[in-house]
């Protein structure tokens, strides 16, 4: 469908109908990023450091949990800090638009006089907007305090967060599920390294992909930064074992 075709009468009306629900793919995105960065920074810390595989694993599995109900409980109370200050700046405006309705309604006034309204069409335009309380409330929710009407419910937005940094953070580790007899082997660091590059890869690839936008440059910026952080986790971790004898 062409970008003609999406704007006639019926296709806007359909499309503004439609109840407009929160986006996870952010929720999502971050969790499976941060999980993980989370994991592969601990394989490859271990790696640095002189580490057994059972370490890395040990390791990786408990920041696994650990972090990802972190974060999920900080997505939690943002999403419902944000719910609170919606409600909380709703009741207030009710109750000023139900004690003060003529400073209420210059302020409706003073917002569309900003966006270019004037004369007769602004004196509509208050009049219109002020005749139901419920209308007149949401306008000065998003016009004065630049809040949304709706957000998810916050328990939503964290159940997303936790389960794709768990999802995507156990990747790193799978291949030390294989190797645990064989303490000192290597070899499931490096296959760690393919597979974390794998799910770098494909995040950015959804992320591009669901926003529109270049999919290589989106799965390569998430891969880069990735790599960025397991370096860093790497260097730390090879210059402590370097200098304590860790």
């Amino acid at each position: 469908m062409g970008l003609t075709d999406n704007h006639d009468k019926r296709s806007i009306q359909a499309r503004l109908k439609q109840v407009t629900h929160h986006n996870y793919l952010g929720d999502a995105v971050l969790g499976g990023i941060d999980g993980c960065v989370t994991t592969f920074a601990v394989v490859v810390g271990t790696l640095g450091g002189g580490f057994s595989a059972i370490v890395a694993l040990a390791l990786g599995l408990s920041n696994l949990l650990a972090d990802g109900f972190s974060m999920a409980v900080s997505n939690y109370q943002s999403a419902k800090s944000l719910r609170d200050t919606i409600y909380r700046t709703r009741q207030m405006e009710l109750e000023e638009i139900k004690t003060i309705p003529q400073g209420e309604r210059e302020e409706i006034r003073q917002i569309y006089a900003n966006k270019g309204f004037e004369g007769e069409l602004l004196e509509k335009v208050v009049e219109v907007l002020t005749q139901d309380e419920e209308r007149w409330v949401d306008v000065m929710v998003q016009e004065e305090y630049g809040l949304p009407l709706t957000v998810a419910h916050p328990i939503k937005p964290a159940l997303v967060t936790f389960v794709s940094f768990g999802v995507v953070g156990i990747m790193p580790l799978i291949p030390f599920f294989f190797t645990l007899k064989s303490l000192h082997d290597r070899t499931p660091f490096y296959f760690s390294m393919v597979l974390a590059a794998f799910a770098f890869l494909m995040i950015g690839a959804l992320k591009g992909w669901v926003l529109k936008m270049s999919i290589i440059k989106t799965a390569l910026e998430i891969l880069v930064s990735g790599g960025v952080a397991a370096l860093l986790a790497y260097g730390i971790s090879y210059w402590v074992q370097i200098h304590f004898g860790v």
